[in-house]
């Protein structure tokens, strides 16, 4: 079911609507690292003082390290802020990527209750901020136990990104209650899918087209898991 609900989703994959998340969520990802860079540099260039010198001689070694701290400041956070940032970006414009999958593969549904935008704004901030959380915990424990570090960072990931997608996607048909019901009694083919989703979300570049066809992927998975709930 994961497996069939991945392939719907890729074969969407040109659709204008991914597209323009697609879009979206590449150019903030880069005005945030651009941003943390600026605000790492801007932070070692308070720290270290200017005109040092020694024997006469200014120093410019920490300048040099100052810049390649920065280059690699970028390549670490390209990985680490992704998870979060891409997926944070997916779900606030989830609507018009379930929107998308649902005019091509369920045509007969009728219109879905939209998101008001506070509540879009406010469940993307706080997902965002628990992300950022527990990827900080995740790098910290596997500091801690280097070789189990993926799968802490995919176990997590996956846990927070199915229960996050999986309740948006169900919110627009369902309502929040009832798309929390599904998601407790569905937790470990939601759990799985979101690990499997986080997998390659920590592969630069591919991770940019991850979030997207994930959303595609939880919106087939709702409609799979809520035909199977039995009436009544």
């Amino acid at each position: 079911m994961i497996l069939s609900s991945f392939l719907a989703a890729v074969a969407q994959i040109g659709d204008m609507r991914f597209r323009k998340v697609l879009v979206l969520g590449i150019g903030l990802t880069i005005a945030l690292l651009i941003g943390a860079t600026a605000g790492f540099l801007w932070l070692l260039d308070a720290i270290i003082p200017d005109g040092v010198t020694l024997f006469g001689r200014e120093i410019t070694a920490l300048d040099d390290f100052a810049s390649w701290a920065a280059i690699g400041l970028m390549m670490v956070l390209s990985v680490f802020l992704m998870v979060p940032v891409a997926s944070a970006i997916t779900s606030m414009f989830l609507d018009d990527v379930a929107q998308a999958v649902e005019d091509r593969h369920y045509p007969d549904l009728p219109p879905a209750a939209p998101v008001p935008f506070g509540d879009a704004l406010r469940d993307t901030v706080n997902f965002l901020g628990v992300l950022i959380l527990a990827n900080i915990m995740a790098l910290i424990l596997g500091l801690i136990f280097l070789p189990a570090w993926p799968f802490i960072f995919w176990g997590v990931n996956g846990f927070l990104l199915g229960r996050e997608y999986f309740t948006l996607a169900a919110m627009r048909r369902v309502g929040r209650a009832e798309a929390k019901r599904l998601r407790r009694r569905h937790m470990a083919t939601i759990w799985l899918a979101g690990v499997l989703m986080a997998v390659p979300l920590s592969v630069p570049l591919v991770n940019l087209l991850i979030p997207i066809l994930g959303a595609a992927t939880f919106t087939h998975l709702f409609h799979e898991l809520q035909s199977r709930v039995p009436s009544g």
